[in-house]
C-alpha cells in the first residue's frame, strides 16, 4: 500500500510513550548495572574506574541522538525503498572484519572493527540489515511463500551465506539469533508448519555438526551439562554466575556490593551483567528486568499485528523481525546467565556494555516508534481528524 510521506509526519502526540519509556528504563538500568559491574575491573586495568561507564553513557547518548534523527527524518516508505541495499550492506559490514588493519581479534574471536578510535561489532548491524531484506522479500512474495518450496528456501540460502561469514569469526550466537528471527518471520507470514518440521531435522543435524566442530564449543556443552564437574576450568564462568544468583536471594546484597564482580565472574559488565544484577538486586530486580523486556517485546509484537491488519505487510514484517531479534537475544542471554543454555557471547539488549548493541537497539526502537506513529497518523487521517 502506497503511503504519502507528507501525511505520515512524526509528532510527539502520536508517539508510543509507554514503549519509549520501557526502552529508556531498560537503558538506564543497564547504565547503572554496567557502572556497578565495571568499577573494579576498569580501575585495575586502566586506572580509571568509570572508564566503561563513561563509554557506555556516550554510546547511549549517541544511540538516543541517532534514534531521534531516524524517527524524525526517515519514513518507513524510504526504508522500504532501501531494502534492496540492506543485504549487500549486511554482507559488506561482515567482510570488513577480514580486511587487514580493520578487524580486531579478542579472546580468539574476530568480531570487532576499529574505525577512528571506535570499536564496532558488525554482526549487530548485519542483524538489522537481514531483517530489512527479509521483510521486503516476504512482503513481495507472501502468496508464493505459502505454496512453493523454492520461495521458502531462497531466504534460508541467504541466511546460510551470512551464517558462514559469522561462523568464520566465530559468532555462533549471532547465527542462532538470525535463525530464530528468520524462522519466526516466515512462520508469521503464513508458511505451512510442515515445512518447518522438515527443516528442523536438517537444522538440528547442522547445529550438532557446528557444535562439535570446535573444541571450545564441546567444552561449553560439557560445562553446561555439569558445570561443577570442572568448576575451575571449563565450568568456571557458569559456576560463578550461579553463585551470584544464589547470593542475591530475594532482595539482593545491595547496589554496588557484588562480590562476584571482583574478578570472580568474567565478562561481568558485558555478557554476564544480568548475574551481577541478580546478586545486587535479588529476585525482585530480576523480575523487574524481565517484566520490562516482556512489556517492550509484547508491545512491539502487538504493533506488528495492527500493521498487518492494515495491510502494511513490509512494515509489519519489519516490526515482527525487530521483536524477534530482541526476544531471541534476551532469552538466550538470560538463559546463559541462569545456566539454562550453553554459554554464548551475546549481549543483553539495552543493558549489557556494548556500543554496537546499544546503537542498533536504539535504531530498532526508533523504527518501531516511527511505524506506530505513521499508523496512528494514517488512522487519524482516515477518520478525518488530520487537517
Amino acid at each position: 500500500m502506497k503511503l504519502e510521506w507528507n501525511v505520515l509526519r512524526p509528532s510527539l502526540e502520536r508517539l508510543d510513550v509507554p514503549l519509549l519509556a520501557g526502552a529508556l528504563a531498560l537503558s538506564l538500568l543497564g547504565l547503572v548495572m554496567v557502572t556497578s559491574a565495571s568499577l573494579q575491573i576498569a580501575e585495575t586495568r586502566l586506572g580509571a574506574p568509570f572508564h566503561y561507564a563513561v563509554r557506555h553513557g556516550i554510546y547511549l547518548l549517541l544511540g538516543l541522538a541517532g534514534g531521534t534523527v531516524l524517527y524524525m527524518l526517515v519514513p518507513l516508505a524510504l526504508l522500504e525503498k532501501l531494502r534492496f541495499l540492506a543485504l549487500p550492506a549486511a554482507v559488506a559490514v561482515l567482510l570488513m572484519l577480514f580486511i587487514p588493519g580493520l578487524g580486531r581479534e579478542v579472546n580468539g574471536s574476530l568480531r570487532w572493527v576499529n574505525l577512528g578510535g571506535f570499536t564496532l561489532q558488525p554482526s549487530e548491524f548485519a542483524k538489522l540489515g537481514f531483517v530489512m531484506y527479509l521483510a521486503g522479500y516476504i512482503a513481495q512474495r507472501r502468496a508464493v511463500l505459502e505454496t512453493t518450496w523454492k520461495a521458502f528456501l531462497l531466504p534460508l540460502g541467504v541466511l546460510g551465506m551470512l551464517a558462514v561469514l559469522l561462523l568464520l569469526q566465530p559468532d555462533f550466537g549471532a547465527v542462532v539469533v538470525l535463525g530464530i528471527a528468520a524462522m519466526g518471520m516466515l512462520f508469521l507470514a503464513g508458511v505451512p508448519t510442515r515445512r518447518f518440521l522438515l527443516l528442523c531435522l536438517v537444522v538440528v543435524a547442522l547445529a550438532a555438526v557446528v557444535a562439535f566442530a570446535q573444541p571450545y564449543r564441546v567444552a561449553r556443552l560439557m560445562s553446561f551439562m555439569d558445570p561443577w564437574a570442572d568448576q575451575f576450568g571449563s565450568g568456571y564462568q557458569l559456576t560463578q554466575s550461579l553463585i551470584a544468583f544464589g547470593r542475591g536471594h530475594w532482595f539482593g546484597v545491595g547496589l554496588g556490593n557484588s562480590v562476584q564482580k571482583l574478578f570472580y565472574l568474567p565478562e561481568a559488565h558485558t555478557d554476564f551483567v544480568f548475574a551481577v544484577l541478580a546478586e545486587e538486586l535479588g529476585l525482585l530486580g530480576n523480575l523487574v528486568l524481565i517484566g520490562l523486556f516482556a512489556f517492550v517485546i509484547t508491545r512491539v509484537f502487538l504493533l506488528g499485528g495492527r500493521l498487518e491488519q492494515r495491510g502494511w505487510f513490509y512494515h509489519a514484517q519489519l516490526v515482527y523481525g525487530i521483536a524477534l531479534i530482541f526476544s531471541a537475544q534476551a532469552l538466550i542471554n538470560l538463559g546463559v546467565n541462569m545456566g539454562l543454555l550453553p554459554t554464548k557471547g551475546l549481549t543483553l539488549p539495552f543493558v549489557s556494555s556494548g556500543g554496537s548493541s546499544l546503537l542498533v537497539s536504539a535504531a530498532m526502537i526508533a523504527i518501531v516508534l516511527r511505524a506506530g506513529t505513521e499508523l496512528r497518523s494514517y488512522e487519524e487521517r482516515e477518520r478525518g481528524r488530520v487537517r
